[in-house]
């Protein structure tokens, strides 16, 4: 029988280098689309060489052209951290709209499963807590987070739309604050920012007085959920995250407990619109998919730290 093939837009990022570790893994042909705004070739620097890896250098906001038989479409291509849609707002406005739309167009004409990379950005800062699939959110659409938000929920509209009018076999996954191995140390995000100042012995920045709380989900979790998800036939968003809470304080201590750093920790004003609460009601995955985390936050942050201080020291080499 002959195997199965992916498309995997944004494949060279932090999530979606993992996604074709896994396909591949798994004996499918994997196509990467890439344009390597914030992906990276390091993360699938691994793959070249193996014939079922294919990887092609291109904007998906514009015509994607992939030959031959697709049976799957992964769509993960877009800035993902507050410090890359800031700066990039109308390349992440653009690849929430035009570039899901062209990557729609090729799950269409290919007859492919369609699977959409949403977030929890979607929920805004919200006032339901925790955040299930059925709460429609609390978005500021000319904040400067909206560029990313309201991509996110124009791109679940679109997909949705192609599923009711075009029959396109679709699937939404919002993501919560996933991390491990091939983030960016300067990616921005606290996770990253935090591991980095406390093995360089400096300050840990936190934003407001680090009351808010996020959910943080070890990459392999988030993966397998992702994979489960595409492999089921729910049509309906499916949040995948961790939902054990922590406060961004409790958070940064931990981080400075776990590295053993002499860091302290310093205070800045909150970013507009940033969210106070974050944490997933995880019930249909549970239910559906059979899917939960597995990796405890020390755990995770054992082996994220462990890649962060081997990155610092070849920096350094």
């Amino acid at each position: 029988m002959k195997s199965k093939r992916i498309v995997i837009t944004g494949g060279a990022g932090f999530l979606g280098s993992h996604l074709c570790d896994r396909f591949i893994n798994d004996g499918m042909g994997v196509v990467c689309v890439d344009n390597l705004l914030t992906g990276n070739l390091e993360n699938i620097s691994h793959l070249f060489g193996n014939d079922k890896f294919h990887f092609i250098k291109h904007d998906v906001t514009n015509y994607v052209f992939v030959p031959g038989k697709v049976d799957y479409i992964l769509h993960f291509a877009s800035p993902a951290s507050p410090i890359d849609y800031l700066k990039l707002p109308i390349q992440t406005l653009k690849v929430g709209s035009l570039g899901t739309h062209k990557a729609l167009g090729l799950a269409k004409e290919k007859n492919a499963t369609f699977l959409l990379a949403s977030t929890s950005e979607v929920y805004g800062d919200p006032d339901v807590h925790p955040q299930s699939e059925e709460y429609w959110g609390n978005v500021n659409p000319i904040g400067p987070r909206g560029v990313y938000d309201e991509a996110k929920r124009f791109a679940e509209a679109l997909t949705m739309a192609y599923h009711r009018y075009h029959n396109v076999d679709t699937r939404i996954v919002r993501i919560f604050n996933t991390y491990g191995p091939r983030m960016r140390l300067d990616d921005g995000r606290a996770l990253p920012t935090f591991i980095s100042q406390a093995l360089n012995n400096e300050d840990l920045t936190v934003f407001g007085d680090g009351s808010q709380t996020r959910s943080f989900t070890y990459v392999s979790d988030q993966i397998e959920g992702i994979y489960r998800l595409l492999m089921s036939n729910i049509v309906e968003p499916v949040n995948i995250g961790n939902p054990s809470e922590i406060t961004i304080k409790d958070f940064a201590e931990e981080v400075i407990r776990l590295t053993g750093s002499n860091s302290k920790i310093i205070y800045k004003e909150l970013p507009v619109d940033d969210p106070k609460v974050r944490q997933p009601d995880v019930s249909r995955a549970k239910e559906l998919l059979g899917w939960e985390s597995k990796i405890s936050l020390e755990e995770g942050l054992n082996m994220a730290i462990y890649y962060f201080r081997k990155s610092l020291q070849e920096l350094t080499l």
